[in-house]
């Protein structure tokens, strides 16, 4: 099954903690990065939550957002009374030596100073069931982003193989036009050389216009170029249909592809085999566009 890299899932559960939320966005990328946004709540489950992402997910650019909203945000945290009376009594200081002429302390400023508001259940943070719920919605998450991933891969697989019975189309005609690409060129070279020759009163010998035949039979042969490049596109197709992450290898192929009808267009001198090459040229440059958003 083809799989695109682009994609969304999203999931949420209502528990005894409060409102758990996952968003998973991503979109090609050559390797897997992955960038994580993790409530600080559950910093603690962040490596193994992208252990869990990387298990489904194995190339493209990630990007996860995991959050907890308590249902009582009251009982989420608690005062460290003694480092909040520690920064009162030196801000008092200094505010002292200033014969009071700085405005009053801001409790709610000192708050937000560090070590003074702590998680009221550190412990709890390492819970079995914290960690299954968080499980569970990611899980659930990812394969709504798989669904969605599947279904363009789908869409993008369909497309991939129309191109590939043009190019394989193109290519019977080619194979099937390459052994009267030598007959046409001897059939010119012989009607030219009579009449020059009748022009001028010469004669020469016939071996010499076969050498020259077999001399142009050789540069331009293309029996083992047409013969790759239908290999090449064979394994394309495997590839495509194959399960896994192929994106990499159908990358491979379809540059070899690329290779070898440039090759069969430089040495084919005819003009219906160019036509044919332009033609699979055109394919493969909406192929090659594809397969970067493929997994």
């Amino acid at each position: 099954m083809t799989r695109s890299m682009t994609g969304q899932g999203q999931a949420r559960q209502n528990g005894p903690n409060g409102l758990l939320s996952v968003e998973i966005r991503t979109v090609n990328n050559r390797g897997l990065k992955i960038v994580s946004r993790v409530s600080e709540t559950l910093a603690c489950f962040e490596p193994q939550v992208e252990a869990v992402l990387r298990s489904h997910v194995h190339r493209g650019s990630v990007q996860l957002k995991v959050r907890l909203d308590r249902s009582d945000s009251g009982s989420a945290y608690s005062i460290n009374s003694q480092q909040l009376l520690s920064y009162c009594r030196q801000l008092e200081q200094v505010r002292s030596e200033f014969d009071g002429s700085l405005a009053p302390l801001d409790l709610a400023r000192i708050a937000q100073f560090p070590g003074v508001l702590n998680e009221a259940d550190d412990e709890g943070k390492q819970d079995e069931g914290v960690w299954k719920a968080v499980e569970d919605v990611l899980c659930e998450a990812i394969e709504n982003l798989n669904r969605m991933r599947d279904e363009e891969g789908s869409a993008m697989q369909e497309a991939l193989l129309q191109d590939l019975a043009v190019i394989e189309t193109h290519l019977a005609s080619i194979a099937a036009r390459r052994p009267d690409v030598v007959s046409a060129y001897r059939d010119r070279l012989e009607s030219k050389v009579d009449t020059y020759l009748a022009e001028k009163g010469l004669v020469v010998a016939q071996v010499e216009i076969l050498r020259e035949i077999q001399l142009f039979a050789d540069r331009s042969d293309i029996s083992e170029e047409v013969t790759r490049l239908d290999a090449h596109r064979k394994a394309f197709e495997k590839h495509l249909k194959a399960s896994g992450a192929n994106g990499r290898k159908l990358d491979f192929v379809i540059q070899e592809m690329g290779r070898e009808t440039n090759t069969i267009g430089s040495k084919a001198s005819d003009s219906q085999i160019s036509a044919d090459v332009v033609e699979i040229k055109c394919a493969l440059e909406r192929m090659r566009e594809l397969i970067q958003n493929i997994e």
